[in-house]
């Protein structure tokens, strides 16, 4: 155990530390969203879109309307000065003062607020796409209470407005508290249509600039991501991930990247495919096998023809996946 000079030296040097001036070296805790509020208004916002299936731990209430009303101006007013705070982080606010940020902020919220029932029009939507697309499920409320695909992705949509409307830093830290929930990574500038699916789900990733069309459906392990980030900020703003079209389908571990890659309407991407290029509407995309070798207990080698494989992973060209 270090003695009390010990301590006093290790003190000194830290603190001497936080005068080079970095960016590790802020001091203001009250300078940037706190991320504890920043969850708790998402969770609130989740109770908000889907009212009757996440309790409340604080309001009691016997007006199931009273109730609402009561949670939606609590998640307002926290909103509002979260987003105030971040402000500070836009260059169009950077240099005013707190009660021109305040104006804004209170501007932004209600902008946001307004836009929640077209949210929630998407998100029902996605519940839909889901329950008819997974035969696993066996209602609904299993999809809400269980689904990560619906939890990322709702919270997705709702960050998605906020990053529309320019706020900073809180439409990535909702993104990536869904995140650390459900191994799903949606950048909240990612644009999706509705009736989007997400099966399983883990290790998805959706970059920023990536656009998605209505009826799609994506596995676990997919990617939709850049070509290439060395650029580095010089491609901020710029079309770094692919477009999907509508009623497309792809599979698990399937990588799409590139900012002019196209997935043409009603085609299947296959799984563990890479593709850097775009491909035509209704179009099959497969990797063939390669050759397995299988043994018996006595150590007998059998060719995967003898086991009747098919020529693709999917078990043959003309039929569907069933994962």
């Amino acid at each position: 155990m270090p003695n009390n000079h010990d301590i006093d030296h290790i003190i000194k040097v830290i603190l001497q530390d936080y005068d080079k001036k970095r960016d590790v070296d802020k001091m203001d805790v009250f300078g940037q969203p706190d991320s504890k509020a920043v969850e708790d208004i998402t969770h609130k916002l989740l109770n908000v879109i889907f009212p009757g299936y996440y309790r409340d731990r604080v309001y009691r209430s016997f007006n199931d309307r009273n109730r609402m009303s009561v949670l939606i101006e609590d998640v307002m007013y926290n909103l509002e000065k979260q987003i105030t705070i971040a402000l500070t982080y836009n260059e169009e606010y950077r240099d005013t003062d707190e009660r021109l940020r305040k104006e804004a902020a209170k501007r932004i919220a209600g902008e946001f607020g307004e836009r929640i029932p077209m949210i929630r029009e998407f998100v029902d939507t996605d519940v839909q796409a889901t329950f008819d697309g997974d035969p696993a499920a066996y209602g609904k409320e299993e999809i809400v209470l269980s689904y990560p695909g619906i939890l990322a992705t709702t919270v997705n949509r709702l960050a998605h407005e906020l990053f529309l409307l320019r706020v900073p830093l809180i439409p990535r830290m909702m993104t990536e508290y869904a995140h650390s929930k459900t191994g799903i990574d949606i950048n909240p500038g990612a644009t999706i249509g509705k009736y989007f699916m997400i099966d399983h789900g883990t290790g998805v990733v959706v970059g920023e600039t990536t656009v998605i069309g209505e009826h799609v459906k994506i596995y676990q392990g997919v990617t939709l991501g850049a070509l290439s980030t060395r650029g580095g900020q010089d491609l901020r703003g710029k079309k770094r991930h692919p477009t999907v079209e509508d009623n497309v389908t792809i599979y698990s571990g399937a990588s799409i990247l590139g900012g002019e890659t196209i997935i043409g309407h009603d085609s299947v991407v296959g799984s563990n495919c890479f593709i850097t290029a775009s491909v035509p509407a209704d179009t099959r995309v497969t990797i063939r096998n390669q050759e397995l070798i299988y043994k018996d207990g006595n150590g007998k080698e059998y060719s995967s023809a003898e086991f009747k494989q098919g020529e693709c992973w999917c078990g043959g060209y003309g039929n569907d996946w069933v994962i």
